[in-house]
C-alpha cells in the first residue's frame, strides 16, 4: 500500500471485515472507523481506552485485517499524517480513477467534482466575521425561525433539529397545517428569520421575508446569488454555490454552511450549550432511544 490514500484503504478493509470481528473487536473497529485521525497519533493503550476495550483486543482487530500487530496497522495512518494527506484521497487521482469505469464513471466524477467545487466556492466567499455576526444575532434572539421549501426544506429542518438538541428557541416554518406568514405573526425585532431559497425563488420564502422585515425581524438569507432578492433583503446574507450536472440545484453547500453556522452559534454560547447537548444525549441513552447494544 503505497498510494496517497493508504489509510483510507485500511479503513475500507476494516469496514468490509467488520461483521467477522468479535463483539469486543467490533467496538475497537467502530472507534477506529469513526476516529481515524486518532490512530496515527495514539498508542494501542490509548486507542483501547477510548474504545473501552482491552489493548489485546485492538491487536486482534489489526490482525483480523491482515496486519502483524497494532504498530503495523498504525503505520499507514502515520504515513498519511507525514505526507499531509490524513485520510482524504488526492482529488485529481481520485477523479481520474472513477472516470476509468466508463460513462457512469464520468457522471460520478462530474457529481463529485461539482460537490467539492461548490463547497470551495461557497466558503471562499464567506468570512469568519460574517459568520460570527450572524451567530451572535441568533444567540441573542428570542426566537429563530428557519424557512426552506422544496429542496431546501430538509436543510432547514435538519438545522432546526440539530440546534434544538441544545437550544429551545428554534422553529422550522411553515409548521404543519400553517403558512409561514402566519407563523411569523407575532415576531418582532427580538427574533431572527433564516430564509433559504435559490433560483427560481419561491414566493412563499419571499413573502415571509417581506413580512419579517416589516415587523423588524433580523433576516439571515442563504441563497445562490448576490442579485437574489433574499440576499438584498437580508441583514446577514450568504451566497452558496448550487450548480451541478443534474437538473436540480444542489443543497450540499447550503447544508455545509448551516452546519458551520451552528458551530459558530455553539462557540458563542460556550460551556452552557455543551452541557445541554450532553444532557440531551444522556437522556436519550437513558430512555433507550439510542441502540447501545452491540449484536453478538
Amino acid at each position: 500500500m503505497t498510494d496517497t490514500n493508504v489509510s483510507a484503504t485500511v479503513l475500507t478493509r476494516l469496514a468490509e471485515e467488520f461483521g467477522e470481528l468479535t463483539p469486543e473487536a467490533q467496538k475497537a473497529a467502530r472507534y477506529v472507523l469513526e476516529n481515524p485521525r486518532d490512530v496515527g497519533v495514539s498508542t494501542v493503550r490509548e486507542i483501547a481506552k477510548a474504545a473501552e476495550v482491552k489493548p489485546n483486543t485492538v491487536v486482534r482487530m489489526a490482525r483480523q485485517v491482515g496486519f502483524e500487530g497494532y504498530e503495523d496497522f498504525r503505520e499507514p495512518f502515520r504515513q498519511a499524517i507525514r505526507q499531509g494527506h490524513v485520510d482524504f484521497p488526492d482529488r485529481a487521482r481520485f477523479l481520474q480513477e472513477i472516470r476509468k469505469s466508463g460513462q457512469m464513471g464520468d457522471l460520478y466524477a462530474d457529481m463529485v467534482q461539482a460537490a467539492l467545487r461548490n463547497i470551495e466556492e461557497t466558503f471562499a466567499g464567506i468570512t469568519t466575521e460574517a459568520l460570527t455576526a450572524a451567530a451572535q444575532a441568533i444567540w441573542n434572539s428570542r426566537n429563530v425561525f428557519t424557512m426552506g421549501v422544496g429542496v431546501n426544506n430538509a436543510n432547514a429542518r435538519n438545522f432546526t433539529y440539530l440546534a434544538s438538541t441544545g437550544m429551545v428557541q428554534f422553529h422550522a416554518i411553515p409548521r404543519a397545517g400553517s403558512v409561514a406568514t402566519d407563523d411569523l405573526a407575532w415576531s418582532d425585532d427580538r427574533d431572527v428569520l433564516i430564509a433559504i431559497t435559490s433560483a427560481p425563488y419561491r414566493s412563499e420564502v419571499l413573502d415571509a421575508v417581506t413580512v419579517a422585515r416589516e415587523q423588524g425581524v433580523t433576516i439571515i438569507g442563504i441563497t445562490d446569488s448576490l442579485a437574489s432578492p433574499i440576499y438584498r433583503a437580508a441583514d446577514h446574507g450568504f451566497v452558496v454555490a448550487v450548480d451541478t450536472p443534474q437538473f436540480f440545484p444542489t443543497s450540499v453547500s447550503a447544508l455545509a454552511l448551516l452546519e458551520t453556522l451552528l458551530s459558530f452559534i455553539i462557540a458563542q454560547a460556550g460551556g452552557e450549550i455543551v452541557e445541554r447537548v450532553e444532557a440531551f444525549h444522556s437522556r436519550r441513552h437513558r430512555l433507550g432511544i439510542y441502540h447501545d447494544k452491540i449484536p453478538e
